[in-house]
């Protein structure tokens, strides 16, 4: 798996990212506690605003010709840049690919960065926090952010670097 390739998506890879998002939102509806739509389908505004916006980015991993995950970027026309979307398919997990996606797309926008994930899913929990300390040294941040909107769901963690 180490043939990985992140690139920016196109409209011609929207078929893969749909089905990749599925894929993430189902593995997130054990931390939400969300359903399916009764078509079976998740909420997608993020990945139809990664694809609409002008301030947001899309990006595809690949291993050879396999799809394995996306990265959607938000704020690059803001002050600090956002990974507010990240997945990597179970069978790619823990060989390396979700670290190296991840310099690479910050590379790709060189400043500021944040991430949000949820404390309930201690993978993601161990995942960031080794982002983090990986791209920044001991130069990062976590705290706590409330959901806006949603008084009823458990804060937010973020880290900032």
């Amino acid at each position: 798996m180490f043939d990985t390739t992140v690139r920016l998506a196109h409209a011609a890879d929207r078929p893969v990212l749909d089905r990749l998002w599925a894929l993430f939102q189902h593995d997130l509806s054990e931390f939400r506690g969300v359903l399916p739509h009764p078509d079976g389908s998740f909420r997608s505004e993020r990945l139809e605003a990664a694809f609409a916006d002008g301030d947001r980015a899309p990006y595809l991993v690949t291993s050879g010709e396999h799809p394995v995950g996306f990265a959607f970027v938000r704020g690059l026309d803001g002050p600090t840049r956002v990974l507010n979307s990240f997945f990597v398919v179970r069978g790619a997990r823990r060989t390396g690919i979700g670290l190296r996606t991840v310099r690479e797309v910050v590379a790709r926008h060189p400043g500021p960065w944040e991430v949000a994930f949820q404390d309930n899913n201690p993978v993601a929990v161990r995942f960031w926090r080794r982002v983090a300390a990986d791209i920044a040294g001991d130069a990062w941040t976590e705290e706590r952010r409330a959901v806006p909107g949603r008084p009823d769901v458990a804060s937010d963690v973020w880290i900032s670097f």
